[in-house]
């Protein structure tokens, strides 16, 4: 049989057309008549799979939120169980860290955002946590992940040495942060968390 003239689509190259471009671009690169474009077909097209931009939008976010780990809920105790989440969470939008302010919004039907809801409450729940305080530290979390997947803080500084010395003696070595930007961004999320871990402990003996 002939080929087709125009490629076959499906929502899964579709959204990783679309993936590719927000990665490259960011957001506002990305448009329904670019992504037809870029899948070679005419943008009409895409609307049999996806009713509108914001819909495939949300099947991305779903994709990357499927990979996050929440696992250990259940299966170990509550502090492992966010450490999991937490670590997966970050690693999953910091691969692709220009779609996370639409992610950011929150999960609103996307089946995948719902699911990890849903085991992060139950499990702490479970563990002793009232919901109220459940409920909160699932959104706690997230403000944590969010802020270190969005961008690295040490690689905002600049590697001259001449922009610190003088004026900010204070950064004498802020020069060299971004040469030791994956370590140090490693090290702080994980003081951040474990920070975090240490005083909801605390906490816990007191609303428990």
């Amino acid at each position: 049989m002939p080929r087709p003239s125009t490629p076959i689509l499906s929502r899964e190259r579709i959204r990783a057309a679309a993936l590719e471009i927000i990665d490259r671009d960011g957001l506002p690169g990305l448009s329904m008549r670019r992504l037809a474009g870029e899948l070679g077909v005419q943008a009409p097209s895409l609307y049999s799979h996806f009713p509108t931009k914001d819909a495939l939008l949300d099947d991305v976010c779903d994709e990357i939120m499927a990979g996050v780990d929440v696992s250990d809920f259940g299966a170990a105790d509550w502090q492992t169980g966010i450490r999991t989440w937490a670590r997966s969470y970050r690693a999953a939008l910091a691969a692709h860290p220009n779609i996370v302010p639409f992610l950011a919004a929150g999960p609103a039907r996307r089946d995948a955002a719902l699911r990890v809801a849903d085991a992060v409450h139950g499990g702490l729940v479970r563990a002793g946590w009232p919901p109220r305080y459940a409920t909160m530290i699932g959104a706690s979390t997230k403000y944590l992940v969010l802020g270190a997947a969005i961008g690295s803080f040490s690689r905002g500084f600049e590697d001259d040495v001449k922009v610190y010395l003088d004026r900010y003696p204070n950064l004498s070595q802020a020069h060299r942060l971004a040469e030791h930007a994956d370590e140090i961004d490693q090290g702080s999320f994980e003081l951040a968390l474990d920070s975090f871990l240490h005083g909801l402990s605390a906490l816990l003996t007191t609303v428990g």
